[in-house]
């Protein structure tokens, strides 16, 4: 088993390959799965500066913008899940995730959500990846842009003529090949041990949970973080949110989902998340399954 690891995506990527290939053609499928990684995160990072996703949420409502392909696919599967999961999931949490200091403060940024409503959308797709702005709101991808790099690492190594491998994102990974490999749950409760050992074959599967994110925010300002229900002054918040009322999810359990793609997983943990609720419809559009770590 050949592997390699580098830090994107807010977390350390783990690349294993266990085909027998020449060192020169390891080397190159290597370096070229963390280059579309690198290129998916620097699309879509909300830290950065000059990220597509930093021109997006600056545009003026109204406008319209040309945008990669990557980015297109991405926003296109979260609106998708977005309304399959009535507003359970949605990307429009970053004035939320600012408000609670678990995402930088950038001055341009409205400072509220208004709840998820079927009629209302933050943006529309358009023909030859053109999207355009329907409102102010602030868009954060981090519960589905890293599932997407994921597959877009699966999919540069099968390029490669990779047939058996792995692409671990911080517990959210897809495995490709006739091998079962042995995929590691973490405990909510002491983030360091391990709960389950999973067999997965030809599969994707990611988790969520709290346990890194959490923290008391004791300045928790509701009107200004768009929170739709009453809160106590002191407040555990998280970057885990219930995508309708905007309110922090605090359970200190964990969700993994398992589904063909990364995407799709890393999206519905959210929902399960929110909804409570591992056999919540949503997963059946998309022939996933889930269970969740009670604590």
């Amino acid at each position: 088993m050949n592997r390699r690891a580098q830090p994107w995506l807010g977390t350390l990527v783990d690349i294993r390959i266990a085909d027998a290939l020449q060192d020169s053609v390891l080397h190159e499928a290597f370096h070229a799965a963390f280059q579309r990684i690198a290129f998916i995160h620097q699309l879509m990072s909300f830290h950065a500066a000059d990220s597509e996703l930093t021109r997006i949420n600056r545009a003026a409502t109204g406008s319209v913008l040309a945008i990669h392909p990557h980015t297109y696919a991405v926003l296109e599967a979260a609106l998708h899940v977005t309304q399959l999961s009535q507003g359970l999931f949605d990307v429009r949490i970053a004035s939320r995730l600012m408000a609670w200091g678990l995402l930088p403060h950038q001055a341009a940024a409205p400072a509220s959500v208004q709840p998820y409503l079927p009629q209302v959308i933050a943006y529309e797709l358009l023909p030859d990846y053109r999207l355009k702005k329907l409102s102010p709101d602030w868009l954060d991808l981090g519960g589905i842009a890293k599932g997407y790099a994921v597959d877009q690492a699966i999919a540069v190594l099968q390029e490669y003529g990779v047939r058996e491998a792995c692409v671990n994102a911080g517990g959210d990974l897809r495995v490709i090949g006739d091998q079962v490999m042995e995929i590691a749950i973490r405990h909510p409760a002491d983030p360091a041990r391990l709960a389950y050992t999973i067999g997965l074959q030809n599969a994707a599967m990611a988790t969520s949970g709290i346990y890194f994110s959490q923290r008391q925010c004791s300045s928790y300002d509701r009107e200004r973080a768009g929170a739709q229900t009453a809160m106590p002054q002191e407040e555990i918040v998280s970057a885990l949110v219930h995508g309708i009322s905007g309110a922090p999810l605090a359970n200190p359990g964990s969700v993994s989902v398992r589904a063909a793609s990364c995407l799709w997983a890393d999206a519905l943990t959210k929902v399960v998340a929110a909804s409570g609720d591992a056999q919540h419809p949503c997963l059946d559009a998309f022939a996933a399954n889930a269970f969740i770590i009670y604590v």
